[in-house]
């Protein structure tokens, strides 16, 4: 019996990573930048990043459109969803 590959998650740590790599990649310098570019306050943007709170709906368009990347990849990034 085959079983199904499971996932593994961002952890709080790789999330942050992985936002501070795609920020400097994109030339945004700080959360601050990345928040009022987004349209949310600096607390929310690193209350997401620490797994402590979820986006919204309505968030992550804006959030994928200045980082450039699908929602699937933001979702995966913020430990919402397992890796591929």
């Amino acid at each position: 019996m085959r079983t199904k590959a499971v996932g593994r998650r961002f952890t709080q740590e790789e999330s942050a990573d992985w936002l501070a790599q795609r920020l400097v990649k994109l030339n945004i310098s700080t959360y601050e930048e990345f928040a009022a570019m987004v349209g949310i306050d600096r607390g929310t943007i690193s209350r997401y990043f620490r797994h402590e709170r979820r986006p919204s709906i309505d968030v992550i368009a804006p959030m994928c459109e200045v980082l450039e990347v699908s929602p699937e990849t933001l979702l995966i990034a913020l430990g919402a969803i397992d890796k591929k």
